[in-house]
């Protein structure tokens, strides 16, 4: 479940309802979208990011987290060998 809040006053309040149990423990992940600031460098940055195709990401995540860039790094660190290595080889091949 991914969904819009507002912090205010040390508690983070949806934008919209959420079905959840009164006391509900949950995980949350925080990502600061700076498509809520106003500054020239956050419109830049705002920009450049495709929310289209990240809002299609989010659909085929539905219900399940969404992985931080530390447990992808980790996840990839366990696979043997090197991706250079692996594309050096392959051209040699060519």
């Amino acid at each position: 479940m991914t969904f819009d809040a507002i912090y205010e006053n040390g508690v983070f309040r949806p934008i919209e309802h959420i079905d959840l149990a009164e006391h509900q423990v949950v995980r949350v992940t925080i990502r600061d979208y700076p498509l809520q600031t106003s500054s020239p460098g956050a419109k830049r940055l705002n920009d450049m990011i495709d929310w289209e195709y990240m809002d299609d990401c989010k659909k085929h995540v539905s219900g399940q987290p969404i992985p931080t860039l530390e447990e992808v790094h980790q996840a990839l660190s366990k696979i043997p060998g090197s991706l250079a290595d692996d594309l050096a080889a392959e051209r040699e091949l060519r």
